[in-house]
């Protein structure tokens, strides 16, 4: 019989481009943490370093800046009027960014710290390799699984949108439709009983949205973003111009994004003939403002894909789905 510790191991990461989230058994469920995978300069001093370390804030030390990560990286951006920075950049390590490497792996410390027992089992979030093939990401999994690896977990990787199928399609028997719209992208999943029968990703997510809306407007993408997060709901009249450029930018990822799902059945030559229609289903950050469901139905009405889709939902927790899903998959190999 399993003692009280053991049956609470096990963690789910979902690595993302805009946030990082882990995930926990607990006794009443799961349990989620999350930071924000980005940071901000400030300049060096003893005052500011004595004032981050008393509020807890995470940074570090670089030369004659410090590099404040995570969630108050973007409080930061908005009070100095500069752009945060990001360690990754479509759902990859960002290779601009000398420093992204080091940053990832203080904010997955941060949040996981190290394994409970020998090492405990993870399993983490990767990306689908992109629709019509290309770069399979090897370097970027291989570099997180290092991470892990390092705090003493026993890591195992799982595509994005295959962890939200096992966050939400248990009732379908984990067979359907999994997608995780995140900052850098979105990925996509068909699965029968588990098994992945396609999935890829694409490069218009959230990100494009706060960029193309940014020169659109002349604002900051780091101050769209806010306003997008705080204010932005399809179907709604906007007189503000971020809010309308917001609102054109969206559309035009949400039709990229069901023009990619037409595109990937036509490219998959084995569909399993599915006898009952199956779920859909949509996760991640950037699917979180209200009428994304709507908007995405709309879209999908013009086209025919060959299976039934039974319904069209948000998972219950869009946030931290991937990382839940994660979990599950950590839990079915223990």
């Amino acid at each position: 019989m399993a003692s009280k510790k053991e049956e609470y191991l096990g963690v789910g990461l979902d690595v993302g481009t805009s946030r990082i989230v882990i995930a926990r058994r607990n006794e009443s469920g799961y349990e989620f943490q999350s930071q924000l995978d980005a940071f901000v300069e400030v300049p060096n001093s003893r005052m500011t370093k004595t004032v981050l370390e008393k509020e807890g804030i995470p940074h570090l030390i670089r030369d004659n800046t410090i590099l404040v990560f995570g969630n108050e990286a973007q409080t930061f951006a908005n009070l100095f009027h500069s752009e945060t920075r990001r360690p990754m950049r479509q759902g990859m390590l960002n290779p601009d960014e000398p420093d992204g490497l080091n940053l990832i792996k203080h904010i997955i410390q941060a949040l996981a710290s190290t394994s409970r027992t020998d090492r405990e089992k993870l399993c983490f979030s990767v990306p689908a390799p992109p629709l019509g093939g290309g770069d399979t990401h090897s370097y970027h999994q291989a570099a997180l699984r290092q991470i892990v690896t390092d705090l003493g977990y026993e890591a195992e990787p799982v595509d994005e949108g295959l962890a939200v199928i096992y966050s939400e399609l248990e009732g379908s028997n984990f067979t359907g439709i999994g997608i995780s719209c995140g900052g850098g992208m979105c990925n996509v999943c068909l699965a029968y009983l588990s098994v992945p029968i396609f999935s890829y990703s694409i490069g218009k997510a959230g990100d494009y949205v706060d960029e193309q809306a940014a020169r659109a407007s002349g604002e900051m993408a780091t101050r769209v973003r806010t306003i997008k997060e705080e204010q932005f709901k399809f179907a709604a009249q906007y007189e503000n111009n971020i809010l309308q450029a917001i609102g054109v930018y969206y559309e035009d990822m949400v039709n990229a994004l069901v023009d990619s799902l037409e595109e990937a059945f036509t490219r998959t030559k084995k569909v399993p003939r599915i006898a009952k229609p199956i779920p859909l289903v949509l996760s991640g950050g950037s699917s979180v403002p209200e009428g994304f469901v709507d908007q995405f139905k709309k879209s999908l009405e013009s086209r025919k894909l060959p299976v039934a889709i039974s319904d069209i939902r948000q998972a219950a927790d869009p946030l931290n789905a991937t990382a839940r899903g994660a979990l599950v998959a950590t839990l079915s190999s223990m």
